[in-house]
């Protein structure tokens, strides 16, 4: 079927099929910001920080886009920046959003700019480490930033840049987005349509979209069991809890493999820590499990949160101890506006060039982007970073303290970022 002239606007073409004058832009001034997109890069993955310590990475930011002469609020939901570029011309107000916090990780990987940075998380002295891409994601959008506002006499409309702190959390349901989006960044001016993008395990350039949902709900359990203390030599005497606490992490696996119907879409229960003791002849008085419930359905996961907090309640009740389980507000499922999604394909694809641009699996990882996509229509989408002559299925993933993003990809996502909001603001998708 021949293309719409709508459809060919938003694959950033003239009506005679050749590339639009702002796009071409868009490709003229990629060179010159790269090098700088790859110092900032190596200078962020250097020095990390926590989710909710995202100091020296928000200023490093707000300072540059204060620099391109560019509208900036800092402290928004914690550490987060906004920067306001209004256009020359009239039009909508799109967002592109970039994540800034690392991951309690010691890093592995040998490189030049390796993180050799330590802090407190939980009472320990851990690693630090952008074991998520999340410098990548802070680069890429710099640079998309300073493109756009080379252009900024001709674009018809504003673009918003969202660089959000605590993308990984800050427990208790808190998540940077819906820090940000109680700060009002959603508003002031009204954001039409957000864009983001995650990097991780495809080929080098390749980018992976989905219409629809696209990755997990997530929601953190934590289980506490109590029973009665008591010397290793004489279990009898008490009530152990490591026995009761493994009795549950087993039955856990059964909910979803045995009680629940996945046949459409997934589901996952991971119990990641399992705490308890100081001595392998003291039996404690208690226990404490810390896991993830992942989902795509809303019936499925009500199913799961209660057969979860029964198993754990009626087992530790069986041996004479309880058991207390708290499942947070966690993320909702990432869920693609199928519209724009179809929409902004063309573009992707552009900007993937020979790498290419492909549909996706579910994908069980989770991101607080969807709390965005719940306000206004959003489009999240994944960029390979894997190294050629790697092959991606078995190299190390995001969260891995051998996780490794080449720099290779980065040129890709930012012309991806700058051409999405070209292409929106030409040619918005209205409701």
């Amino acid at each position: 079927m021949a293309a719409t002239p709508a459809a060919t606007r938003a694959q950033g073409q003239t009506s005679a099929g050749k590339p639009s004058p702002l796009i071409l832009d868009v490709e003229r001034r990629l060179p010159a910001v790269m090098p700088k997109v790859v110092t900032w890069r190596r200078d962020l993955h250097e020095h990390p920080e926590l989710s909710g310590n995202e100091v020296r990475t928000a200023k490093l930011v707000a300072d540059h886009l204060r620099a391109l002469g560019i509208d900036v609020r800092t402290g928004v939901g914690g550490h987060g920046v906004v920067g306001l570029l209004k256009g020359g011309k009239p039009g909508p107000v799109v967002a592109l959003r970039a994540d800034m916090d690392a991951l309690p990780v010691a890093e592995q990987v040998e490189l030049p700019f390796k993180s050799k940075v330590t802090a407190e998380y939980r009472g320990q002295t851990v690693g630090v480490m952008h074991a998520c891409g999340h410098d990548t994601h802070v680069a890429m959008l710099m640079g998309a930033a300073e493109i756009l506002v080379g252009m900024k006499a001709q674009l018809p409309g504003t673009v918003k840049f969202i660089f959000q702190p605590a993308e990984e959390g800050l427990g208790n349901g808190r998540t940077g987005s819906k820090l940000m989006i109680a700060d009002g960044v959603l508003e002031n001016p009204k954001v039409d349509a957000i864009f983001g993008l995650h990097v991780g395990n495809a080929p080098v350039g390749q980018i992976s979209y989905r219409p629809g949902p696209m990755m997990a709900a997530s929601n953190n359990v934590s289980i506490i069991v109590n029973g009665k203390q008591s010397h290793g030599a004489m279990p009898w005497a008490g009530t152990d809890p490591i026995v009761i606490g493994s009795q549950i992490v087993g039955a856990l696996q059964t909910i979803v493999s045995r009680q629940t119907d996945i046949s459409t879409v997934p589901a996952i229960i991971t119990i990641g820590a399992f705490q308890s003791g100081v001595r392998g002849n003291i039996i404690p008085d208690s226990v404490v499990m810390l896991g993830t419930i992942r989902t795509f359905d809303l019936g499925i996961r009500k199913e799961i949160f209660a057969r979860v907090t029964r198993t754990a309640e009626q087992i530790a009740s069986a041996s004479g101890a309880t058991a207390r389980v708290v499942i947070d507000s966690g993320n909702i499922v990432t869920r693609n506006d199928s519209t724009l999604t179809l929409r902004m394909i063309p573009t992707l694809q552009r900007a993937a060039g020979e790498a290419g641009a492909f549909p996706a699996p579910l994908w069980t990882a989770s991101e607080d982007f969807s709390w965005y996509q719940e306000r206004v229509p959003g489009f999240f989408f994944n960029l390979g970073v894997t190294p050629k002559g790697t092959d991606w299925r078995t190299a190390p993933a995001n969260h891995s303290p051998l996780f490794f993003s080449d720099e290779a990809a980065l040129p890709t996502g930012v012309r991806a970022l700058a051409s999405l909001a070209v292409d929106y603001l030409m040619n918005p998708v209205r409701p």
